[in-house]
C-alpha cells in the first residue's frame, strides 16, 4: 500500500536530511523507525503525511505518487492518514470532544469549520474514539487539565476521525513515563490488529520498539541502514544503528 523509492530530501545549505532511501510497507503492518535525534525520521514523517516533498524519489500510496499531487488530490490521499505527534497538538481550552472533532474539519466546508459545525454522523462517531482510547469520562473535560498520557489518547481518538488506513506516530511516548507510554504503545497495537491499520512509529524506546512492533527499520546520517522484522534484530543491528552509542539494550 506504501513504497517509498529512492527518496532523498535536500534542504538549503546542503544538508541532506535523507539519502536514497527505499522501502515498502504491506497493509496492517506495525513498524518502528528507530535511530539517533537528527537522523532524519521526523523529515521522512513529514515527507510521509505530505507535508514538505522529496527532493528526489516517490513516495507512492495506493498507487498515487504523493508527491506529484495538489489540491483535491492530495488531500484525499492525506485524508487516509492520520498522524500523532510527540507534543499532542491539542487545544487545551477546548474539551476533549472538540478536540476530536476538529480531526474532522477538512470534511467541512469553510463555514461550517469556522464556526465548528459538525454533523449528528460526527459527533456520534468522535464520542466512540474517545471510548475507543479509554477517554469516555473525561469526554468534556478541557485538554489543559489532563495528563500527557490521556493528552496523546484524545490525540490517537482525533487523528482516527478521518478513518485513515495509515497512523503515522512520530515519537508518540517521548515525553511519557514508562507506565503511559506503554499504555499509548498498546493502544496503537490494538488498532493495528483490531483494524488491520498500518501503523509507522518513530520510536526513541529500542525496548518498546522490538516489543510492540513486526518491524524495525533503522535510520543514520539520513541513510537506511536496518529493515528486519523485530525478532531478527540483534544487539549488533541496533549498536550498528546507533553508531556503537547504544549500549542500553542487551
Amino acid at each position: 500500500m506504501l513504497q517509498i523509492d529512492s527518496v532523498s530530501k535536500l534542504y538549503k545549505g546542503g544538508d541532506k536530511a535523507l539519502d536514497n532511501i527505499s522501502f515498502s510497507v504491506e497493509q496492517g503492518e506495525f513498524i518502528s523507525v528507530i535511530g539517533k535525534s537528527g537522523a532524519g525520521k521526523t523529515t521522512l514523517f513529514r515527507m510521509l503525511n505530505g507535508m514538505i516533498k522529496p527532493t528526489t524519489g516517490s513516495i507512492i500510496i495506493n498507487n498515487q505518487d504523493l508527491a506529484k499531487l495538489k489540491g483535491k488530490k492530495k488531500r484525499d490521499i492525506q485524508k487516509t492518514i492520520g498522524t500523532i505527534y510527540q507534543d499532542f497538538c491539542l487545544v487545551d481550552t477546548l474539551t476533549c470532544f472538540d478536540n476530536v472533532l476538529n480531526g474532522a474539519l477538512a470534511e467541512r466546508n469553510a463555514f461550517q469549520a469556522l464556526f465548528g459545525i459538525f454533523s449528528k454522523e460526527q459527533k456520534e462517531y468522535a464520542e466512540k474514539q474517545l471510548e475507543a482510547v479509554g477517554l469516555s469520562e473525561k469526554m468534556y473535560s478541557y485538554a489543559g487539565k489532563l495528563s500527557g498520557g490521556q493528552k496523546q489518547r484524545v490525540a490517537i481518538a482525533r487523528a482516527l476521525m478521518s478513518k485513515p488506513d495509515i497512523i503515522l506516530a512520530d515519537e508518540p511516548v517521548a515525553s511519557l513515563d514508562p507506565y503511559s507510554a506503554e499504555q499509548i504503545t498498546d493502544i496503537l497495537v490494538q488498532l493495528n490488529k483490531q483494524y488491520n491499520m498500518t501503523v509507522i512509529m518513530n520510536s526513541h524506546s529500542v525496548e518498546l520498539a522490538l516489543k510492540k512492533s513486526d518491524r524495525i527499520i533503522g535510520i543514520a546520517d539520513g541513510k537506511l541502514v536496518l529493515d528486519k522484522k523485530s525478532p531478527e534484530v540483534t544487539n549488533e543491528d541496533i549498536r550498528f544503528v546507533y553508531g556503537g552509542a547504544y549500549e542500553k539494550y542487551e
